[in-house]
């Protein structure tokens, strides 16, 4: 007889040999009273994290489901190759009532992660996204990741995501999967997957965070997006606006406008610091290819 899990953990892995034992020894640890499977997508890696995915998945098979995909159908956004398609598909194949995710590099280390999560959204039926406290590991060290208050203990709407930034910690995430659960094309085309997940499965209800730390998140160069310099950083925030926008509601889109305008600002110093007209003509531009 086969058990359908309460929980799957979505867990997407490319060239993450140095991490992906304690990613997903960090999972098969949970203490739970209900039954979870894991999905592991593995991207097709070059440096044997396909080998260590497999051997998982041969030593724990009632727990453990491998996808192993091909490098073929990845999905470039604005000429970089990402882990969209994988993503994407690896939510498709969950079946859990809940989704958690836990990225190849990340783990969690509290055994009752998952049972305190489920435990919040079964008795929180307003909630649909449910993440905790982490630390961030960084050249070696740990600290608190930091994010604004009082978001650390009280419940929001996706608005506040937009209003500040993405404080949310993407292995410190647990979701209500939508039974109509699609993702349309603007979603392969952001370059902020978690931004774009968490609007798509909040569907207006609240998100809300545990205060306790319950996993680490790894800052790393091989981040796709980490250490990134200003001016590009600059550049990719105004693409995400650009392409969420149609997707939002009114109030969501007046905290965007403002957003674009705050960006295209620091867009146009960067690039004509010392040329006034230039810097102001640039902004404009830059404001009308954004949103029309």
């Amino acid at each position: 007889m086969i058990i359908k899990p309460l929980v799957s953990i979505s867990v997407v892995t490319y060239n993450h040999v140095n991490y992906i034992k304690k990613c997903l020894d960090g999972i098969l640890m949970q203490q739970t009273t209900f039954p979870f499977e894991v999905i592991i997508g593995e991207d097709e890696s070059t440096d044997g994290t396909r080998d260590i995915c497999k051997s998982y998945a041969e030593k724990y098979p009632d727990k453990i489901n491998l996808f192993l995909r091909s490098r073929e159908d990845v999905i470039n956004i604005k000429g970089n190759a990402t882990g969209r398609f994988n993503m994407i598909e690896n939510l498709k194949a969950c079946r859990g009532k809940y989704i958690a995710l836990c990225e190849g590099d990340d783990y969690w280390t509290e055994p009752l992660k998952l049972q305190k999560q489920v435990d919040f959204l079964e008795a929180n039926q307003d909630v649909n996204v449910c993440f905790h406290r982490v630390n961030v590991l960084r050249d070696n060290k740990l600290s608190l990741h930091e994010m604004p208050e009082p978001f650390n203990i009280r419940p929001f709407k996706y608005i506040e995501l937009l209003k500040h930034y993405n404080f949310i910690a993407t292995a410190s995430v647990i979701f209500r999967k939508p039974q109509d659960l699609e993702f349309p094309a603007w979603f392969t085309k952001l370059p902020f997957g978690d931004l774009g997940l968490y609007k798509l499965v909040s569907k207006n209800y609240k998100i809300q965070c545990l205060d306790e730390v319950m996993c680490v998140y790894r800052v790393h160069d091989k981040g796709i997006y980490s250490g990134l310099e200003t001016l590009k950083a600059l550049q990719i925030y105004l693409n995400f606006y650009k392409v969420i926008f149609p997707v939002l509601n009114l109030e969501e889109k007046e905290i965007v406008r403002i957003k674009i305008r705050e960006v295209t600002y620091k867009i146009s110093k960067l690039k004509f610091p010392k040329t006034p007209l230039l810097k102001k003509l640039y902004n404009r531009y830059l404001r009308f290819k954004s949103v029309k």
